[in-house]
């Protein structure tokens, strides 16, 4: 059997013991993904109807069937923006931008939907395509995380909230003393349904507080 092969049984046999996995299949869920956000969302009470949220790294859209179903859409006043340079699975009434967030594209999206009305939320699911490398790897999820913060500093609406899929290791506790400079409270949290051997855990960080000028 090639190395392909075996990671490809492995992969599967762990879909098969993984009861997140089986659930999202059984209830028609885009992805797994969908219940960590659930969970957050019910710990935090970061989501109701009406809210503005841009969610980053969106795709396959397992957040995004969610979001659309807790915001209720846009005739309760509220928007969801959705951007990834990979095809999102999302409603009509949700603005899909089909670049990367940093890129000149996304950018200028982003300040032609959001204007100066800003987001209530800033959630991100980014994870960069992992080379086996841990210091490589490490490095490039803390760049998605930096892009992140800075979407949340630069949309989000005094008292917002965001929350930032992180990997424990270097770089994390220098990154959450940075958030703790504009939000009243953040703290790391893994939800139940992140796998117990991944080192994947969010930053749930809310009420945040705009730099003043001057």
């Amino acid at each position: 059997m090639s190395k392909r092969s075996k990671s490809s049984h492995r992969w599967l046999s762990r879909q098969r013991r993984d009861p997140f996995a089986r659930r999202a299949a059984s209830e028609g869920q885009v992805s797994r993904a969908h219940f960590k956000l659930e969970q957050l969302d019910r710990r935090f009470r970061l989501l109701r109807p009406g809210l503005r949220v841009l969610e980053l790294g969106a795709a396959p859209g397992g957040w995004t069937r969610y979001l659309e179903d807790r915001l209720q859409g846009p005739r309760q006043g509220g928007l969801l923006v959705c951007v990834d340079p990979r095809p999102v699975t999302a409603g009509a009434d949700t603005v899909v931008i089909e670049a990367a967030y940093g890129e000149a594209e996304a950018d200028e999206r982003l300040a032609a939907i959001l204007g100066e009305a800003g987001v209530d939320l800033v959630l991100s699911d980014m994870a960069p395509n992992m080379s086996g490398n841990r210091t490589t790897d490490q490095a490039r999820a803390m760049h998605l995380a930096d892009l992140a913060l800075d979407a949340a500093c630069r949309w989000l609406n005094p008292g917002g909230a965001m929350a930032v899929k992180l990997f424990q290791g270097a770089g994390v506790d220098a990154w959450m003393a940075e958030v703790r400079k504009h939000f009243d409270k953040a703290r790391l949290v893994k939800p139940e349904a992140s796998r117990s051997e991944s080192r994947e855990v969010y930053a749930v960080a809310q009420g945040f507080v705009p730099e003043t000028e001057g």
